[in-house]
Formats: C-alpha cells, structure tokens, sequence
C-alpha cells in the first residue's frame, strides 16, 4: 500500500469551493460540539452515522447532511468519501474515526482533506511511539517494565488503541498479571494477540487531570482550552463501597470511560502544564511534522509533591473536550466567549481559508 501524499490531498482541496465548505466528522465520540462548533462558526455540516445512532444529531439539530451507513468502518469506502469531496468536506478527527476508520485505512486509502496531522494519529496509538514522543518533549512518564516476570510494585497494564480503558487493570505480581489477563480474556475485552502487545507501567497513585490543547498554526501559540477528570466503570463504584464488603464481593475491577467532569486546576500548578503543552508541540514538530496541529490532550496525574506525570496522549479531539462545549474555566479567560474545543477548531479553519492557508492546516 502506498500512502496518501500530501500534494494528492492538496489537490482534492484546489478543487473546492472555499466559499462552501462544510465541516464533517464521525457521529460518536465528540461530535456533537465539532458539528455546534462549526454551525457557531457559520459552516455546513455533515455527520457520517451508523444507521439507528442518528438521534442524537437530529434531536440537537447540529447537523445540516446525514451520510448514513451499515457501519461506521464504511467512511473509508469509496461511495462514501467522494459524497464527503462532493460537499467540499474537511473531515475533523476524533478517536471514534481513529478506532473504526482505522490506521492503515487513513493513512493509505482515505482521500478526504482533514484538519491537523493525519500522521500523529499513529502516534498516539502505538505505545513504544508515545513514549518516545513524551521522553522527545522531557516530559514525566511513568517507568515501564518490559517483562511481567519483572513486576515488583503495583502497574498499570494498558493495551493499543483507543479502546477507552476497556481491558485494563492494576497488578501488584506476576501471578496477579496471569490471573486478571485470564479473566479479561473471559470477558472478551482482550485477545491473544493483545497479551503480546500488553503495556504495563508503574501505577502512579494521584488525582487525575486530563489537560486540552490547541496548537494555532495561525496564530503560532499553545492554548489551554480545558481540563476534565474521567468517570470509570466499575472502578467507580467499587469504591463507594466499604473497604470489607469489596473484599467480600470479589469483583474484578474495570476502568471503561464512561463519562467525564470538568475540573479546575490548582493555580500554581498551571506553569507545568504550559511547559508540557509547549514541550509536546516542539517534539512533535521535530519528530512527526507537522506535529500537533490543532487538539490534543496530555491524560496526566498529580502526585501529592505536586509533580504532573503523564500517562497517555491524543493527538486530536479527546473525549474530555465534551465537557466545555460552552467554555471552560481556561477558554473563557482566553477566548472571552463561550469557546468548545470544535468551534476553536471551525475558528482555525475559518481563518486560514480568509487567509488563503488552508494547506496549512490540512493533511
């Protein structure tokens, strides 16, 4: 398979109106505010839905076209990309369309111009590529045991992919590892092929921060947009539970997103966070150019001597973002006005098409 080149894409994006754009995505994940954002911003928008999962978009009126299609993994197909080229579309990525688009899909066989950099996206999936990302920018990550046989203190065992936290778990030894992969094999959340893959890391106890940047391009600056912490199940709810009766349950523990809540960090701890912003948008324009163009998020926890230790990326739109669709603590004092993470998005674009730069932005 060869790639999609660059000059292909910025060909398709030639051939449009720049004067009918629309702004089209994915109908999960964080779609809602990309599409609001957009219609803010005064583009056309188009969502790409799984038949049956429209409501949403109908009932909050955030979408002008509906593509719909038997399953979401059929935006690649393409009937369906050239309707998106047809409607003059930029695609905005998020991690449904990273999930079910699929890697190898976006990066050899989707030609449809879409915001920010379509070659980061492997980035923040494969996790030997992360970390060499996070140790590029000098920022703290947890320390990484290669082997189970090695595990000597509590670690968190991850697995590729935006799977948002089905299949991992916490394990103090080796026997625990064997015992709690045998029973997500159970479930069905993991694979045999995913043992070999398994990323285990040290367990960093603390409060979690799930930070959001912007990176302008346009206006050549990292922005803090906002900051939400994760509702996990059944994690959660094990420990609403006395500390006698969750022995006594014997409930394996799950870490499933399964919602998030804005949260507001300590003041003095906000000259962290725009180092590791500024830090990240360097290495990645050193090592995936064009680097971190547009939204991502550092997935962090603050130890109790204050220190911010980061334990995943995105490299587009997080599903935290859903929580400031009107603003955040952050974008209000930057923006003045009620910014989402996808009106800033339809604001960059915007700009950069008044401004004859759209293939700045476009990958």
């Amino acid at each position: 398979m060869s790639k999609v080149k660059r000059d292909e894409i910025l060909g398709i994006l030639d051939g449009y109106d720049k004067e009918e754009l629309t702004i089209a995505t994915l109908g999960s994940h964080t779609s809602m505010h990309i599409l609001h954002g957009a219609k803010k911003e005064g583009f056309r928008t188009a969502v790409v839905c799984e038949k049956g999962r429209e409501v949403p978009y109908q009932r909050f009126r955030v979408a002008d076209e509906f593509i719909m299609v038997d399953r979401f993994s059929d935006i690649v197909n393409e009937d369906i990309q050239e309707k998106l080229r047809s409607m003059n579309s930029i695609i905005v990525p998020h991690g449904s369309f990273v999930a079910y688009a699929g890697l190898d899909h976006i990066e050899n066989d989707f030609y449809v111009p879409m915001f920010g950099n379509r070659d980061i996206l492997r980035w923040e999936s494969e996790r030997e590529l992360e970390r060499k990302l996070l140790t590029e920018a000098e920022i703290r990550i947890p320390m990484k045991f290669k082997d189970p046989e090695d595990i000597d203190r509590p670690v968190m065992v991850k697995f590729p992919g935006a799977r948002g936290g089905r299949g991992y778990f916490v394990a103090s030894s080796t026997e625990e590892f064997n015992e709690k992969i045998d029973s997500m094999m159970e479930r069905g959340w993991i694979t045999e092929d995913d043992i070999k893959d398994a990323h285990i890391e040290e367990y960093v106890s603390g409060t979690n921060f799930c930070i959001h940047y912007f990176y302008s391009i346009m206006n050549d600056e990292v922005e803090l947009m906002g900051m939400d912490s994760r509702f996990e199940s059944n994690i959660d709810g094990l420990v609403r539970i006395p500390a006698r009766d969750q022995l006594e349950i014997n409930l394996d523990p799950s870490y499933v997103i399964t919602g998030n809540h804005p949260v507001a960090m300590r003041e003095s701890l906000l000259p962290q966070v725009f180092d590791m912003g500024d830090n990240m948008v360097e290495a990645a324009e050193k090592l995936v150019p064009p680097g971190m163009n547009g939204p991502f998020c550092l997935q962090t926890m603050c130890t109790d001597n204050l220190e911010i230790v980061t334990f995943e990326i995105s490299a587009r739109s997080d599903g935290g973002t859903n929580t400031f669709m009107h603003g955040s603590t952050y974008s209000c004092l930057l923006h003045g006005e009620g910014m989402s993470m996808g009106r800033r998005v339809a604001r960059e674009i915007k700009v950069a098409a008044e401004n004859d730069k759209l293939p700045e932005i476009i990958t």
